[in-house]
This record gives structure tokens, sequence and C-alpha cells, in this order.
């Protein structure tokens, strides 16, 4: 029993180690590579990408282009929001921009203005190219080949935005 206890211990461990938060003002590009929970309470102008969770926190003020997994907004956000999971608009937020999400939560109370396009879960080929920044061509002959999960409806492959987001994530690109 103590052994899982261990266990536990050093995931919860691993877990807290990717939590970033941010209580200053900053200015930039803020990139993440690897999932991390990221929490901005300050004030940031620039621009944001992230994998895991972003999250606004009601007192922070963000005048940026955002690009996430999943986002929470709390504050106050000017630019264009892409949550490429989801997105959620708590009661106290703000946002003023665009957005392009395939999930989708406005709580009562919070305002939002501007554009909502909501992603498909599948892609296309153009889609999946434009994504994997790779060429039509190389994407038609992954999925020919079985390397890349696909499903073939008569000429056309459409691609699963999740299994994809898993596929890419394996490290099997290329």
């Amino acid at each position: 029993m103590a052994f899982i206890r261990k266990d536990n211990r050093d995931r919860d461990e691993r877990l807290e180690e990717k939590v970033v938060e941010i209580n200053a003002q900053m200015q930039g590009e803020l990139s993440f590579n690897d999932p991390v929970n990221l929490k901005i309470n300050g004030r940031f102008t620039g621009r944001l990408e992230s994998k895991g969770t972003l999250t606004i926190g009601n007192t922070a003020t963000v005048e940026a282009n955002i690009n996430g997994d999943s986002v929470v907004i709390a504050g106050r956000v000017k630019g264009n929001v892409i949550a490429r999971k989801m997105l959620v608009m708590m009661p106290t937020a703000v946002l003023t921009g665009d957005i392009s999400t395939p999930k989708l939560n406005i709580v009562e109370g919070a305002i939002f203005q501007g554009h909502c396009q909501m992603l498909d879960e599948f892609l296309s080929v153009e889609d999946l190219a434009s994504y994997l920044e790779i060429d039509n061509a190389a994407i038609i002959g992954l999925a020919s080949e079985g390397k890349i999960p696909a499903v073939r409806e008569g000429e056309q492959w459409k691609f699963e935005r999740s299994k994809i987001e898993q596929w890419a994530a394996s490290g099997r690109v290329g």
C-alpha cells in the first residue's frame, strides 16, 4: 500500500511541476511546446501559445491573440482566441475578438463581442496539411499507407481531430 501512495505522490509532484502562474505585467510572446497549466493573473500584451490549460484569471487583462488547447477566461481579453479543445468564459469574462473552438461554454454574465466559428471535429486534407505544416500529397500518402488515422469517404479523406492530436502527440508524425 505504501508503494502505491508513493507513486501517487510522485505523479502529483510531476503535475505540480507543470503549473505556471504569472502575477506580473508582461509583454511579448509566450509559447509552450509541452502541456502546462498556465494561469495569468496580471497584465499580458503580445501573443500566447500553449498546450494544456490556459486560465485568464478574473483580475487579468490580456491584449493578445491566444492559441491553446483548453482556454478558460475569467478576466478581460482583447484578441482572437483559438481553443483546439474547448473555450470556457466565466461570468466575469469580457472577450473582444473572434473565437474558433469545437466546444464553447459561455456562462451567464460573460460578455463576448466578436465572431465565433465552431471548428469541425473532422479535418480535410487541406486543413490537416496546414495544421501539420506539410503538403497535401504527403497527407494523402500517409493516409493511403495507413500511417495516419483517417477515414475515406468516396474519393475524399477525413481526419478526426482528436485522433490526429493523439497521433501527433505520440511522435509518429512524418
